[in-house]
């Protein structure tokens, strides 16, 4: 984020007369790779937060990748949880929380040789690891479908323990194991994930934080945006007209 303040004012002005609220943006730091690497990528990360801060922005993410080739499911929870923390503890000195997104699909889980976090529960304590008040999760519907997550892991949660939700729902043809990432629906497009479970959930737990689409959908991404969004907007009313909304 290179901007003087006199840039930072005019965006600023525009996402007031907009009335445009922030969602989330990913961590700018590279956690999964060499020491080295996150140590260079580490020394930017203050600066990002002072941007944010300025802009009122309060949420980062980043995705947790469940299989690993050459660290056991310790090892890596260790690295992560370590290696996160720094980084929370820098945005929490400017008001920023940061989500932490399990995916949920079986053919991740055994891509490499390790295993690891792919379902609500080890999410949870992977931020339990932490240590960190200002970490929290990225709560997907795909992912909580893939890793057959109910309703009532979501009704388990605290409602500040979710930074932002994900809402997309899962291709035809595909079991739930067979589900791949990258290729997602729009919201009750297919009836595959039950979304009024999953949004009714989230009700139930007074969640009231930002809620986005995340389709990854060819025939979107061909789509004029204005015809994308309208889209996306139908998408989302009709789901949350299941519970009510």
């Amino acid at each position: 984020m290179n901007m003087n303040d006199g840039q930072l004012n005019e965006l600023l002005s525009k996402v007031k007369a907009n009335n445009i609220s922030w969602d989330t943006t990913n961590i700018p730091v590279e956690w999964r790779q060499s020491k080295q690497k996150f140590t260079d990528d580490f020394k930017n990360l203050r600066k990002f937060c002072q941007v944010m801060e300025k802009m009122g922005a309060t949420r980062m993410n980043t995705w947790i990748i469940s299989s690993h080739n050459s660290l056991s499911y310790n090892e890596n929870m260790k690295q992560t949880a370590s290696r996160l923390a720094e980084c929370a503890r820098v945005m929490e000195d400017h008001g920023i929380r940061l989500g932490l997104e399990y995916l949920g699909m079986r053919t991740l889980l055994n891509q490499f040789r390790y295993p690891f976090i792919s379902s609500m529960k080890e999410c949870k304590e992977l931020i339990s690891n932490t240590g960190q008040t200002n970490v929290g999760m990225v709560l997907d519907s795909f992912h909580w479908y893939c890793a057959d997550d109910k309703i009532e892991d979501i009704r388990s949660l605290k409602p500040d323990e979710i930074t932002h939700v994900d809402f997309n729902d899962a291709r035809t043809g595909f079991t739930r194991l067979a589900q791949e990432d990258g290729k997602r629906e729009l919201p009750m497009a297919t009836g595959v994930i039950n979304a009024k479970d999953f949004l009714q959930g989230l009700l139930d737990i007074g969640f009231d934080g930002p809620l986005r689409t995340e389709p990854f959908n060819q025939v979107l991404n061909d789509m004029e945006d204005s015809a994308a969004v309208k889209l996306n907007m139908d998408a989302l009313k009709k789901a949350l007209a299941t519970v009510g909304l």
